[in-house]
């Protein structure tokens, strides 16, 4: 709090306030009364802080984290209806008419739905609400200083659930106790002995959003979840004053008499998310936008989801266990266990998800698939660097076209994408390509290369997955050679083997004299982000450098079945799965293949992070160096890479 302080232009300091200074109070605690007191004896302004109402996963009492965001307030507080705040005076007279303002506003709405943020966001969308139907009433902790700004208390929820009763005759009745309530931290104003006939009560982590759309009806006093019954389309009944009552919004029992002015969901978040609070960014240490906000908390919301329960980890190489369990296991940590038939029954037994490195899985084992994200590392993994992004895949994995994988859905679903995605994959591929970033990212030659039509022809890792699962009749290096030219007699073809075979770490090196039969350069240790911008054409099986060249607007002709193969992007002479019919834009193939799909980790901070951040990181971040041990292990690999199994 103090960081974002002052990075807000605060002097955070104890004692009393000099010339110039503020006193600043945490919104209306038991405390307030001492800076209010302060304030007054010495005619200093006062400065009211609050949490931003995208917050954190859990309460601060649960967990104590640090908030993504304050609410800074020179008139009032935000809850406090019954004088002006900063927030109220923005939406009564601030314009709210600005198209790309507004636009940004409709955008937040949808990801907030989409990815089921809310204040605490360690909710699970997975979790079934009760069918729909039901009238949803809001509970919220008693003494929270809302309800007392509200002059509200047990008997006025009391009188809230009546109503919602009486206006909903037989209907079914939900009360949703609050997080801090169903955390054991705080009681509220709900308890077992409310719940009998038709009322029921409903805690645990069941997405807001979730439980909004089955509602028929919402009452609140002045809970957050009326704000985000709004955005979900809602007219909630309200019986308190909370910053959304007033507008035109919502029902309400007595809004301040000064709001008159009737605003569309729009400019309610484009005020309240956009303009007023003052949004922290922790892993850039600095401020936010409202955007960058949601995509720090959309990386943490995801991992909390998919690594809760914890792991039980199969096929993972000795040195990659660290790395994953530094990765997945912040939440209830990863235990590994390589016999399926144990890693099964432990999972089972601790209530754990197993996840299975993706080239030792089974066919039949229907263990979580995980692989190498594409924006992978600064250094190779067959060189122990450890990643800073990871698929996990509950379908299948991206490499293998015999069988649908999560990503193959996600880019026929990518065919449909709102304004605001596609702009983020746009300004995404922007990035990566003025920076040059990779999947690798190693320090390379810019060779000079001869005139005419260039075609790149990338080597791969004869025995890769993706080759043994995804090639057709072109399987080999030489054999891929040898097609492009028969296909390109007068162009000028470029090879550029694999780095992981340059490095001696796997097989399939094909010999210069060889390659020259056919190539009419070999561009030994090269840069692929500057071969790619000096290509006219890349000719490949399934390597990635084919999906980097689609990134930076390089035709691809593919020979297998890569992932980014059969959407109407590249020109196929593979055996291509029929499923794929969807014709997707670059900008879809780019959302869902480096937004959607993978995970990411920062490795300054220890974090999850959004692709953005990752790729800053691989561009110009400075990133935590190897240990000796694992430093000295990638030196020995180099010494037996006949034996590259053992560290795959």
């Amino acid at each position: 709090m103090r960081r974002i302080l002052a990075l807000a232009g605060y002097r955070v300091a104890l004692g009393l306030p000099r010339s110039g200074d503020m006193v600043g109070v945490w919104g209306q605690s038991p405390t307030a009364w001492r800076g209010e007191r302060v304030a007054a004896r010495t005619g200093a302004p006062l400065l009211r802080v609050e949490d931003a109402f995208l917050r954190s996963l859990f309460p601060a009492r649960a967990r104590g984290e640090a908030p993504l965001g304050l609410l800074l307030d020179t008139r009032g507080v935000h809850f406090d209806g019954r004088a002006p705040s900063d927030l109220e005076h923005l939406l009564a007279t601030h314009p709210l008419d600005d198209t790309a303002l507004l636009d940004r506003a409709r955008e937040g709405i949808a990801r907030l739905r989409e990815a089921h943020l809310t204040k605490y966001a360690a909710v699970d969308p997975d979790l079934a609400p009760p069918a729909p139907g039901y009238v949803l009433v809001l509970d919220q902790t008693r003494g929270d200083a809302s309800v007392r700004a509200a002059g509200a208390g047990r008997a006025r929820f009391r009188e809230m659930l009546a109503r919602a009763a009486e206006e909903h005759p037989g209907a079914r009745i939900l009360i949703r106790t609050h997080p801090e309530t169903s955390g054991g931290h705080r009681p509220g104003h709900f308890g077992p002995e409310d719940a009998g006939g038709r009322v029921s009560l409903v805690a645990g982590p069941h997405s807001p959003w979730r439980l909004l759309e089955g509602a028929v009806g919402v009452y609140t006093v002045s809970s957050q979840m009326g704000f985000e019954a709004i955005l979900a389309g809602h007219r909630p009944r309200v019986f308190g004053q909370p910053f959304y009552a007033g507008w035109g919004l919502t029902a309400d029992e007595e809004a301040p008499a000064r709001r008159g002015r009737r605003l569309t969901r729009a400019q309610l978040v484009a005020a309240a998310l956009i303009l007023h609070p003052t949004w922290y960014d922790p892993c850039r240490d600095r401020l936010a936008s409202f955007e960058e906000a949601l995509d720090t908390l959309e990386a943490e919301a995801r991992a909390w989801r998919e690594d809760r329960r914890g792991w039980v980890a199969s096929g993972m190489r000795l040195w990659k266990r660290a790395p994953l369990q530094r990765f997945a296991g912040r939440h209830r940590g990863l235990v590994f266990e390589d016999r399926p038939a144990r890693a099964a029954a432990r999972a089972t037994r601790e209530d754990r998800r197993r996840m299975v490195w993706a080239s030792a899985a089974r066919p039949d084992d229907d263990a979580v698939r995980v692989e190498d994200g594409f924006l992978r590392s600064r250094g190779l993994g067959a060189e122990l660097v450890p990643p800073l992004s990871l698929v996990f895949d509950d379908l299948g994995i991206y490499y293998d076209p015999q069988r649908e994988s999560r990503l193959e859905r996600l880019i026929a679903a990518s065919a449909d994408l709102r304004p605001g995605q596609r702009a983020r994959a746009e300004a995404l591929a922007r990035f990566l390509a003025e920076t040059r970033v990779t999947k690798y990212n190693l320090p390379g030659a810019r060779p000079e290369l001869p005139p005419g039509r260039r075609l790149l022809v990338p080597g791969q890792v004869e025995d890769d997955a993706s080759i043994r699962l995804g090639a057709g009749a072109v399987a080999t290096n030489r054999a891929l050679l040898e097609a492009a030219r028969a296909a390109n007699p007068d162009a000028i073809l470029l090879y550029k083997p694999h780095p992981d075979v340059e490095a001696g770490l796997r097989p399939g090196a094909l010999p210069e004299r060889e390659a020259l039969r056919h190539a009419d350069a070999v561009l030994a240790r090269a840069d692929p982000a500057a071969l790619l911008d000096a290509v006219d054409e890349v000719w490949t099986m399934t390597s990635l450098l084919g999906f980097e060249a689609l990134l930076r607007g390089v035709p691809v002709t593919t020979l297998g079945a890569p992932f980014y193969a059969g959407w109407g992007l590249t020109r196929d002479l593979g055996p291509v799965p029929a499923r794929r019919r969807a014709r997707v834009d670059l900008a879809g193939l780019l959302h869902a293949a480096l937004i959607a799909y993978p995970r990411y980790h920062d490795p300054v901070t220890g974090r999850p992070c959004p692709p953005e951040l990752a790729a800053e990181r691989l561009a110009r971040g400075a990133l935590p160096r190897r240990g000796i041990a694992t430093r000295t292990l990638a030196k020995l690999q180099g010494r037996f890479a006949g034996y590259a199994h053992l560290w795959r």
